[in-house]
């Protein structure tokens, strides 16, 4: 079992074909995972585990939903 996982809006291209069950080592956190899938940490501004905010020091562990969204802009 590993986790879901969703990249957002230009992080999209990160995403890998297994996005849906992604493996995790145990003690694994969104910035190890931000790393392994190659994404520049600076393109990450806004993560998410089981819709719930988080930072990238936040562990993850199988079965948890992980949202990654770059800078958010507007007008």
């Amino acid at each position: 079992m590993g986790i879901e996982l969703k990249c957002f809006a230009t992080l999209r291209e990160y995403l890998p074909e297994n996005g849906d069950d992604y493996p995790v080592e145990p003690g694994e956190t969104i910035r190890s995972l931000v790393a392994k899938l190659g994404i520049p940490e600076k393109d990450v501004t806004i993560t998410f585990i089981n819709a719930l905010r988080s930072d990238l020091d936040s562990e993850i562990k199988d079965g948890d939903r992980v949202g990654l969204f770059p800078p958010v802009g507007g007008g």
